[in-house]
């Protein structure tokens, strides 16, 4: 089966020394090794900036993350390929290697500069979302709910040019009113790459069923987040998961919905404990096939949906 996750900040752990990709045993939710073990086919990584380096410093640390996703892939270049395109995942996937994406959590990266996001695509950054839940150069984040602010015209410029370069614009994170700038902005497919329903948990980084309707209208998809935080009272567990998965299968199509695990985004407690780490993943699998889910929709859920949706843009 194909197995694709939308989202996971490892990387963090590299750029600090903490451990590298081939390490098993020192700590982390997502690693090569456990990777293989699961059948992982794709992975999405984030370089996310965190507050100390802003303002001022968000690319030159996003270029650190840069360098060491580079590392990363020289070696183990036997198990991993950099992937700019969806012909560069099936490439992978005939090679018997994991095909490794590149994602830029949060458009404080640029600096405010628009020449900027064209140099991190041509350093082969193929999705971004534009803010992390507060207020940036490009928008107001998820937190920000109350000042009802989207997209600030630095961010109507970014998303053009992201469609006219074919980057993936990822709404997670996004206040409300700044998504649906992007929908009046965009001409391309979106994703929400880990990013929850608010129906059934009510948090700032959840999505509304109207919100989810536009993003699959838009040929978008829904990345489910494994956090506690986000899948509701009583939900942290693998059947937390499913009731999500459930609920945007039901509202929108289970041709709409992914994985967006978050690890290593997340401290262990607020992970289920079927899924703590990467190996886990083939659980759910296993439970949509329990609950009756066809073969075809269990393998869109499982990666085959994301890959359409980030393909269509990317190429």
């Amino acid at each position: 089966m194909f197995i694709m996750d939308a989202h996971c900040d490892t990387l963090m752990d590299v750029v600090e020394g903490r451990r590298r990709l081939a390490d098993k045993d020192k700590g982390g939710q997502l690693d090569l090794p456990r990777m293989i073990e699961a059948g992982v086919s794709a992975q999405i990584f984030a370089i996310y900036v965190s507050k100390e380096y802003l303002p001022g410093a968000g690319a030159r640390r996003a270029l650190q993350f840069v360098d060491a996703f580079y590392r990363e892939i020289e070696d183990n270049s036997d198990k991993l390929m950099f992937a700019i395109t969806g012909s560069d995942v099936y490439k992978a996937r005939e090679e018997g290697k994991i095909a490794a994406l590149l994602s830029i959590e949060g458009g404080e990266a640029l600096d405010g500069r628009i020449e900027l996001l064209r140099i991190f695509y041509r350093l082969g950054v193929r999705l971004m979302t534009l803010t992390w839940s507060l207020r940036n150069e490009l928008a107001d984040g998820a937190f920000e709910g109350r000042t009802r602010g989207g997209l600030t015209r630095f961010g109507v410029e970014v998303v053009e040019e992201m469609d006219r370069l074919g980057m993936v614009v990822d709404v997670s994170h996004l206040s409300e009113a700044g998504f649906w700038d992007v929908l009046e902005v965009s001409k391309k497919p979106i994703i929400a790459s880990h990013s929850n329903s608010k129906t059934l948990c009510s948090h700032p980084r959840n999505l509304t069923d109207e919100q989810a309707k536009a993003i699959a209208k838009k040929g978008g998809v829904i990345g489910v987040n494994f956090a506690g935080y986000f899948l509701g009272e009583g939900r942290r567990s693998l059947r937390g998961v499913i009731d999500h998965i459930d609920h945007l299968s039901a509202t929108i199509g289970p041709e709409h919905v992914a994985l967006g695990s978050d690890f290593d985004g997340l401290p262990f407690e607020q992970l289920p404990d079927e899924l703590k780490d990467v190996s886990g993943l083939p659980k759910i699998a296993d439970e949509l096939a329990a609950q009756g889910y066809s073969e075809q929709a269990i393998k869109g859920i499982m990666g085959e949906n994301l890959l359409r949706a980030v393909r269509s843009v990317i190429g």
